[in-house]
């Protein structure tokens, strides 16, 4: 076991916010989520054991993630029809593609059930490695292969339904090979 260093969490701040942005539904809520997270980190020394500094602070950020969500829970809600909402964000005019992974596939992500969006993001977003994710998140390797694969082609059906639901009726199967372009960079050489 050796003790976290707080000068670690640096380094890590990118994946974790990509991560959190996984999970939430906002840029605000995720960057409220990665503050939260090293604010209770930071509250009292942390003992890692094989010093996977990365897989420790994702499996932290997933914890305060699911205590939030369930503290929000029992709270009564205000609610704000979408048409109220300005989903503009002027930091991704320069790039495109940040601008439709941010208001198409993140919100097909965060609509999808806990143990496939967990498993997406912390393979696909957090870029954690098959076996990583399966030791984060508590299940067998398998069993995240799975989660993972089921996770993409939901999310694909939703980004493209006439593809993906002609093909389904023409009794054609797809493999990982057939999700959309957005994979490609979100997971290079995670695997």
């Amino acid at each position: 076991m050796q003790r976290l260093d707080p000068e670690v969490l640096g380094a890590h701040l990118g994946r974790l916010l990509r991560t959190a942005s996984a999970l939430c539904d906002s840029r605000e809520s995720a960057e409220d989520l990665v503050q939260e997270t090293v604010a209770r980190i930071l509250a009292r020394p942390r003992w890692i054991r094989g010093g996977d500094e990365l897989a420790y602070l994702t499996q932290a950020l997933r914890n305060t993630f699911v205590t939030s969500t369930r503290t929000a829970a029992r709270r009564p809600r205000a609610v704000t029809p979408l048409e109220d909402l300005d989903s503009a964000d002027p930091r991704t005019g320069a790039r495109p593609e940040d601008a439709v992974i941010t208001g198409q596939v993140f919100p097909a992500i965060a609509r999808l059930p806990e143990p496939f969006r967990l498993a997406l993001v912390a393979v696909d977003i957090a870029g954690l490695s098959y076996g990583e994710a399966a030791r984060v998140l508590g299940a067998p390797e398998a069993t995240i292969a799975t989660r993972l694969y089921r996770a993409r082609q939901r999310v694909a059906r939703e980004l493209d339904p006439e593809r993906f639901g002609a093909a389904r009726s023409k009794g054609c199967q797809h493999h990982d090979n057939d999700a959309p372009a957005f994979r490609g960079r979100a997971i290079e050489g995670n695997k």
